[in-house]
């Protein structure tokens, strides 16, 4: 039995992992998801939301072995937190999710992406320090594979703050020893394939992993991430 923390990425919250929670749970795994601080019920201001309170937020709830999922923009709040305080961390696992590496921030990690089928579906705040997706985007790349959530996810998103996407990780080096896995998401419609593949090409090639989804595999096939999860651990 592993113990499970399931991280959330950009505008999303601890809501999106509601069937993955169960399915780990069958498994006889032991999983949770938090809320990051300015997401889901969560109600930090967008002004105080930072990658080092991620961090802080992962690590308040680590007292035990724990394997840490990030997805998405996720990769960074887990990273950041294995480089602060390693001790109560099994894996990091990094879900379709930005792998962070020195000096780069999120945002500059998306721009180096092949593709960028994000253009034109982000929506920014008037002072540019929030964004969410635009409704057309929900279909068309978040949840392509898995309509049936549509409004489920509608009455769940909410704004994201940019400033700890704009943010590097800031590496101690204390994280550098932990397992690392990457699943990518073949049929990805935010983070494409490629990027993905490239940004895991310093893993293992036995810790790379393939899931036949879109970015949002919780939905679209959550029995099949769990089992995966299982095999991983």
């Amino acid at each position: 039995m592993a113990r499970f923390l399931l991280v959330h990425g950009s505008n999303h919250g601890a809501w999106c992992w509601r069937d993955v929670i169960p399915a780990l749970e069958a498994l006889g795994h032991q999983a949770e998801a938090l809320d990051l601080p300015g997401s889901g019920d969560d109600a930090t201001p967008p002004a105080e939301v930072t990658l080092a309170s991620y961090s802080a937020a992962i690590r308040a709830r680590l007292n035990e072995p724990t394997v840490l999922v990030g997805h998405s923009a996720g990769g960074f709040a887990i990273t950041q937190a294995a480089e602060d305080d390693p001790r109560h961390i099994a894996r990091l696992v990094y879900l379709c999710a930005y792998l962070p590496r020195p000096g780069a921030s999120l945002i500059e990690l998306k721009a180096e992406a092949p593709e960028q089928p994000l253009t034109g579906a982000l929506e920014l705040n008037g002072d540019r320090s929030t964004f969410r997706f635009s409704d057309a985007s929900l279909a068309a790349n978040l949840y392509p594979d898995c309509p049936e959530v549509l409004d489920y996810t509608r009455a769940h998103l909410g704004w994201q703050a940019l400033a700890p996407q704009r943010s590097p990780v800031s590496y101690s080096g204390q994280g550098a020893a932990l397992p690392k896995s990457y699943i990518l998401c073949t049929e990805d419609r935010v983070i494409p394939p490629a990027h993905q593949r490239a940004m895991a090409a310093g893993l293992a090639p036995e810790d790379l992993h393939e899931l036949h989804t879109g970015h949002s595999p919780f939905f679209a096939d959550p029995e099949a991430l769990a089992r995966l999860l299982d095999r991983l651990v």
